[in-house]
């Protein structure tokens, strides 16, 4: 186990519990309106005559640069704090929406979808959430307020998918884009309970972790052999979840099934895996983090075989967004968990952020793979394989890390941004 680290000074007024609360807003207003996003697939490719491969492309963008922006993002938040981070990736992600109802391009639709949301993500989504509770909560409640932050995510899910399909149905889905884009300025206000302050100077009194820069932070992670493992372990979670988002509600319709069905199912996933994100934030605290996500990619595996093995219907198509709820998020308590429980709380954010770049690289080929399949092959069945294929191999993956703390060498402390 880590050494307990105290959490950083805050306002009396901030107490853990309204750091939860308000975090928790913050994860909804950003994660449900990204994760709804493959509604609007249908609707904008009718409008403007294009292929799933041009939707496809822009989210599978959008994936990419909210993993590559995302280390940097937690950097700045690392070192500066964590609000301003937050608020200019909320401004950006409103503009993306805003933009993206007026798509009439694929250059348009990459910038707005792709380059604005993606950006806008990596500044504002949980992780840079989640990063500032291992900041600012006592060491008790961590494990269990990551698992919160995620289940909020999740939340988000759930709350945004019926409401995305009944917000179209009345208003159209660019007024549901603006709606949206409206409603990520709420951000700003609820991120001020998020506040951590500057990295303070290093002292001589000041522990090792306290002294490390980033470049001996970063060098000493990718270094580390368990991290690394993490790390690649931590793509498959991405290809699945960005694939099943973007390409479920389609292809549920191509088996036959109303628009309808594939709005529960995704409301299904983010139902459950509020359920599935708190018990992870439990057991994660109670039981090795490696079995926890070897057992929750195998059972994704044996969900997604089931899916393309069984007749579509509404029963098996819900079904599936229940179990595989109860795994979509719950990979992030335990992941969070492993890198402070290596690593610490000073470069948590930045550490966890190119662990999550992994993540949306996989994210960027589930989506843009899928899109290619289809058109190429007139269905998506490679692409399950290749998550089946995948979840078997993080899961042997993720067995082999070790669960304690990393002593920082002399040379590798002594480093200096």
């Amino acid at each position: 186990m880590a050494a307990a680290e105290p959490p950083v000074a805050r306002s009396r007024w901030r107490t853990p519990l309204v750091i939860l609360l308000c975090g928790c807003v913050v994860a909804v207003l950003s994660f449900g309106p990204r994760a709804v996003l493959g509604f609007f697939l249908t609707p904008m490719s009718l409008a403007n005559g294009w292929s799933r491969e041009v939707f496809g492309m822009a989210l599978a963008i959008q994936n990419l640069l909210w993993g590559l922006g995302l280390p940097f993002a937690g950097a700045i938040a690392d070192r500066y704090g964590t609000a301003r981070v937050l608020w200019f990736g909320g401004l950006l992600y409103a503009l993306g929406l805003a933009l993206m109802a007026y798509a009439q391009t694929p250059a348009m639709l990459n910038l707005s979808a792709g380059v604005l949301i993606g950006f806008g993500m990596s500044g504002c989504s949980f992780n840079i959430v989640l990063a500032a509770f291992g900041k600012l909560v006592p060491d008790s409640w961590r494990s269990l307020a990551f698992g919160i932050g995620t289940a909020a995510g999740s939340f988000g899910q759930f709350l945004f998918s019926p409401l995305t399909v009944a917000l179209q149905g009345a208003f159209g889905w660019q007024n549901t884009l603006l709606m949206f884009a409206g409603g990520m300025l709420l951000i700003l206000p609820f991120s001020l309970a998020l506040i951590t302050p500057p990295a303070i100077t290093a002292t001589a009194a000041a522990g090792k972790r306290e002294q490390q820069s980033l470049k001996a932070a970063l060098a000493e992670a990718l270094g580390h052999r368990s991290y690394n493992l993490l790390v690649l372990g931590f793509f498959t979670c991405g290809f699945q979840l960005a694939f099943i988002t973007v390409h479920m509600p389609a292809y549920l319709t191509d088996r036959g099934l109303p628009a309808e069905v594939g709005g529960w199912t995704i409301a299904a996933i983010g139902f459950f895996n509020m359920i599935g994100s708190l018990a992870s934030g439990w057991l994660g605290a109670r039981m090795p983090k490696r079995y926890l996500l070897s057992a929750i990619y195998l059972i994704r595996s044996a969900a997604v075989l089931a899916l393309i093995m069984l007749p579509a219907t509404p029963a098996v198509a819900i079904g599936f967004g229940a179990v595989m709820g109860l795994m979509w998020l719950s990979t992030v308590p335990p992941t969070n968990g492993l890198v402070l429980v290596m690593f610490g709380t000073r470069w948590l954010a930045m550490l966890t952020g190119f662990a999550f770049f992994s993540h949306q690289v996989g994210g960027f080929l589930g989506v843009w793979l899928g899109g290619v399949a289809f058109e190429h092959t007139g269905s998506y069945d490679i692409v399950w394989q290749l998550s089946i294929l995948f979840g078997v191999l993080s899961a042997l993956i993720n067995l082999p890390i070790v669960e304690k703390p990393v002593a920082p060498s002399e040379a590798v402390a002594a480093v200096r941004a």
